[in-house]
This record gives structure tokens, C-alpha cells and sequence, in this order.
């Protein structure tokens, strides 16, 4: 069976588009695919973290997804720092990736800003931490939003060219990127061309997988929309990016094509859809919600799905690793 490896970083709250672009994908590939899911603590502290902060959101994290339906014990979940391989395999990859590719990363320009040079190395970096994450699993596929799509590539050319500098044809092999069903970029409730964040100031902004129903309500009612009506077809989304946000939410939570919701509510008013959207929100990430309530209230419980799943993914990417350091020329006495 094909190997899956996909992550998710605990950085503040999870919300309803991590949901949407990660974790509810990930239930749907369980039954096809061999799974590795990773909360990447390594990757969220390329930016500061406060430490305790830190600790919750990885259990956070971990309990959404078992909330969710990932199974646990038929797959894999586990926080990346509990696998030293991920670490020892990116300084490896560090020294086989050019700088020249680093430099086209178009997120770390996005992320630093003009701070640039303030920024940590580590965020400049981690594209080949990524790389290493898949590729200490010899993962055949991942699951990728579109602006994940240039570091998975860059993954494909590091695999490809520690082949080719060791000698070692198909060691590693080139993973193939999983993009899937509608709504995989959820982007802010209030700025249809900005991507929902946990980093955006304005909670308004965002569902967050915490918030109650009256919550999830307001924040809907709240959305920024325009006066005209709903449009029939996807050429009405021109110049309204808050309306294509908002029916790709819909269509999403309820499984349902693009087309499909355009149809069922065209020349709609905003009012009428957003109380069909909140309905839909609300009874879909209710029972979610409840258990991940459950979960955070007895964290032991989430402690050892992690405890078992760095065990099991140690167990499949220590043999790797010790044929990675072998072939690099690792002197191992």
C-alpha cells in the first residue's frame, strides 16, 4: 500500500480551514492509503513560541484530529519532535539542498517580510525539514494545499539529487502531491484574498475548531459579504472573493460540488445563505467540538496516542535512517 506522511503545526488555534484543507482529508485517505500524520512542533518554533503555549496547542492538535476520525490506532499520529530521525535527516538534506532553491521559496519571503534578516534560520530552512519529514518515511504521496506545492517540489529535487550524488538510484522516491476537494484554501471571513490564519489579530476573522455554536454563528453573520445576490455560476465570483469563500465553505461542509451550490441558492441574499451556512457549520463541527472537549479534559489519553505513535513511526524510520547514514558515509562503531 502507498505511504502517506502529511503534518500540521500547533500554532495557536485550530481552525475551520486546517479543518477543511488537512485533517478532514486525512480521514477520507485512511482507507487507501498507509498513514503518517505529524503535529510538527520543529516547524513552529522556526518563529518563537511560548513554551507552555506550545505543549497545549500539540495536544490541541492531536485531540482535533482523533476527534475528527483519524484512527489512531490503524494509523499513525505523533508530534515530530519524538523522532530525533526528522532532525539527523534535514541537516543531511541541508547539505545536499542549494541555496539557490531555498531562495525561490516564496513563503519565507512571505513570512519574514521586510524583516528578512531578522528572521530565524530555521524558517529560511525549514523547506528541507519538510523534505525530511517525508522522506525519513519513504512517503510515496502528500496531501498539499496549492501553496504547499513549491516545497513538495523541492522535496523531489532533494530526493533526486541525493540519488544521484550517492549513487543510489530510487532510494528515495519522488512523492506525489495530493490535492483534494473543494475549499483545500479557506481564506479570512473578513478579507476573501487572504488566507484564514491563527496569526490574523482579528478573531472575527476565522472559525476556530474551540469556538461554541453561538460563536460560530456570530462570526458567520459577521462576514464580510457585498449587497448583490448570490451569482449562478462561477464567473459571478469575479471581483467578489468573499462569495467564493463563503460557497466554497458551504459546498465543503456539505460534500457537495461548487456547481452543485451555486445552483441551490442563485440570486439568494446574503441573509438567507449565511443562516443555511451557519446551520451547516454548527452540525457539522458540533460533535468535533464535544469530543475534543473531552479529549483536552483528559490529556492522558492524547499523551499515549502520541507516545504510541512516535514508537511506531521510530519503528519504520530508524532502518531508513541508518541506511541514509550509511550511504552518506556515517562511520557508525
Amino acid at each position: 500500500m502507498s505511504r502517506i506522511f502529511s503534518g500540521i503545526q500547533p500554532t495557536g488555534n485550530l481552525h475551520l480551514g486546517n479543518y477543511l484543507g488537512a485533517v478532514r482529508n486525512w480521514v477520507k485517505l485512511q482507507d487507501d492509503f498507509e498513514c503518517i500524520f505529524c503535529v510538527v512542533d520543529m516547524h513552529a518554533i522556526t518563529m518563537w513560541q511560548e513554551p507552555a503555549e506550545l505543549t497545549a496547542s500539540t495536544r490541541e492538535v492531536a485531540a482535533a484530529m482523533i476527534a475528527s476520525g483519524v484512527d489512531a490506532k490503524q494509523h499513525i499520529i505523533f508530534n515530530q519532535s519524538q523522532v530525533s530521525g526528522h532532525a539527523e535527516l534535514a541537516w543531511i538534506f541541508n547539505c545536499v539542498a542549494r541555496l539557490g532553491w531555498l531562495n525561490r521559496m516564496t513563503q519565507f519571503k512571505d513570512k519574514a517580510g521586510k524583516n528578512k534578516e531578522n528572521a530565524s534560520v530555521g524558517l529560511y530552512a525549514y523547506p528541507n525539514l519538510m523534505a525530511a519529514d517525508i522522506l525519513l518515511y519513504k512517503a510515496t504521496h502528500v496531501p498539499v494545499g496549492e501553496d504547499q506545492k513549491q516545497h513538495l517540489e523541492l522535496a523531489r529535487d532533494i530526493a533526486a539529487k541525493f540519488n544521484n550524488d550517492f549513487g543510489v538510484e530510487n532510494f528515495f522516491p519522488q512523492p506525489e502531491p495530493l490535492i483534494l476537494g473543494t475549499a483545500t484554501r479557506v481564506m479570512s471571513l473578513k478579507d476573501g484574498t487572504k488566507k484564514m490564519s491563527k496569526s490574523d489579530p482579528s478573531d472575527l476573522s476565522r472559525i476556530n475548531m474551540t469556538d461554541d455554536a453561538d460563536t460560530i454563528v456570530k462570526k458567520i453573520r459577521k462576514a464580510k459579504t457585498d449587497a448583490e445576490a448570490l451569482p449562478g455560476d462561477v464567473k459571478g465570483f469575479e471581483g467578489r472573493p468573499e462569495v467564493a469563500n463563503l460557497m466554497g465553505i458551504y459546498a465543503a461542509l456539505s460534500d457537495a460540488t461548487m456547481d452543485e451550490t451555486l445552483t441551490k441558492f442563485a440570486g439568494e441574499g446574503f441573509g438567507t445563505f449565511k443562516q443555511h451556512l451557519a446551520d451547516l457549520a454548527v452540525a457539522k463541527l458540533g460533535p468535533i467540538q464535544d469530543e475534543m472537549r473531552r479529549l483536552m479534559a483528559a490529556p492522558d489519553h492524547v499523551d499515549q496516542v502520541l507516545r504510541d505513535g512516535a514508537e511506531r513511526a521510530r519503528a519504520i524510520s530508524e532502518p531508513i535512517m541508518q541506511d541514509i547514514k550509511k550511504t552518506v558515509g556515517f562511520l557508525n562503531v
